[in-house]
């Protein structure tokens, strides 16, 4: 089934409720669509969402990136998804975003292609999947304690809060959500590189009773080795995220013992293929992964959804990146509950089931190859 054409649009969505996070601030997605068109007429979709401070690309890059990578697969067959990722993979070890849509898209048609939902076409079954929804770095803990209000009376029953601030201020923040939230809704803590190891172990310990469920890259990105020694020196479990972007880095952290779990983002990874061979070294070594996003819009999350109800093995879900946007770029794919916060609902449309309403505002410079 050959590639006839591939579509790349800029996708740029205001965000109603920025989020500040140690390595700088998400106010709106500057993202890349792709479309990949095949001889039969079926199509996929995929999506970049590129954030400068941890994937080293942009939206301007992803454009220029996803002519060349058109250009490079066009008139090849688009259910060889294997074979295109692995060409794709070895144009650039950087541009990991736009990798990823070309990913999504491939993956999209091929499930089409074979008349399945992207779940079942990956090997998996219906399960309950259910985000949390995150707390951006406030300035006073009197505004955490609100937006954690908000998050509560929405009906969540996980909230994700950024840290990663000098000293120990950051306990005043999380011990005051738990106090609002009760013992029984989950809050982790993402520092985002924020901490040094000493302070890291400072806060964790301070932090012991808060029954809190991990933390999420505590210390900078290359420091594997403090890592496996804060995994040693405190009990809350350790989860990278910056750490780990590809099934390499993901056999280094497990043969140092430096995570308990693995945050695999579809826009890190270069997308699906990368994200199951994470998700099996994951697996092997005994450690649980978590799915996560940047500012992808639900195209995005339909595709990281799909991947996360067909693998049990990714047991925490941070796929809220599209809750606080202005309007809504995508038909179809992944839904909010309205009832129940956080719930996903993914349909049984084939593929990942999302596209890009081409009449969409903020969708702009569309160029075909």
């Amino acid at each position: 089934m050959k590639i006839t054409k591939i579509n790349i649009y800029k996708l740029n969505v205001a965000m109603s409720q920025p989020i500040r996070v140690p390595l700088g601030v998400i106010d709106s997605a500057r993202n890349v669509a792709v479309k990949i068109t095949t001889e039969s007429g079926l199509y996929g979709w995929g999506e970049a969402s590129p954030f400068a401070p941890i994937t080293g690309d942009s939206q301007e890059s992803n454009y220029m990136t996803a002519q060349m990578l058109a250009k490079l697969i066009k008139g090849k067959d688009a259910l060889a998804t294997y074979a295109r990722m692995k060409e794709i993979d070895a144009f650039t070890v950087g541009e990991p975003s736009i990798r990823s849509a070309f990913d999504m898209a491939l993956y999209d048609v091929a499930a089409k292609a074979a008349n399945m939902p992207l779940y079942r076409f990956l090997g998996g079954e219906r399960r309950e999947i259910r985000t949390d929804l995150t707390i951006g770095l406030q300035e006073s803990v009197e505004e955490t304690i609100k937006q954690a209000k908000n998050i509560l009376d929405a009906g969540f029953n996980a909230i994700k809060l950024k840290v990663g601030r000098q000293g120990l201020a950051d306990v005043a923040h999380v011990a005051a959500v738990r106090k609002l939230a009760g013992p029984n809704i989950s809050i982790k803590m993402d520092s985002n590189q924020g901490w040094d190891y000493p302070t890291a172990v400072a806060n964790i310990k301070a932090m012991a009773s808060l029954n809190l469920e991990y933390s999420e890259q505590p210390i900078a990105v290359w420091d594997y080795d403090n890592m496996a020694r804060l995994r040693d020196k405190v009990d809350l479990p350790i989860c990278a995220d910056e750490s780990v972007f590809d099934h390499y880095d993901a056999l280094k952290l497990v043969k140092l013992g430096a995570a308990d779990y693995l945050n695999i983002k579809l826009g890190k990874a270069g997308g699906i293929n990368t994200g199951l061979k994470i998700n099996a070294i994951a697996e092997a070594a005994g450690a649980k992964c978590m799915i996560g996003c940047f500012a992808e819009s639900r195209l995005g999350l339909s595709a990281a959804a799909h991947l996360a109800m067909a693998r049990p093995n990714i047991t925490f879900i941070d796929l809220d990146s599209c809750y606080h946007f202005k309007s809504d770029p995508v038909t179809g794919g992944v839904i909010f509950d309205n009832k129940i916060g956080g719930l996903l609902h993914l349909p049984d449309t084939v593929g990942h089931g999302a596209e890009i309403d081409i009449t969409a505002s903020g969708l702009e410079d569309n160029i075909q190859i």
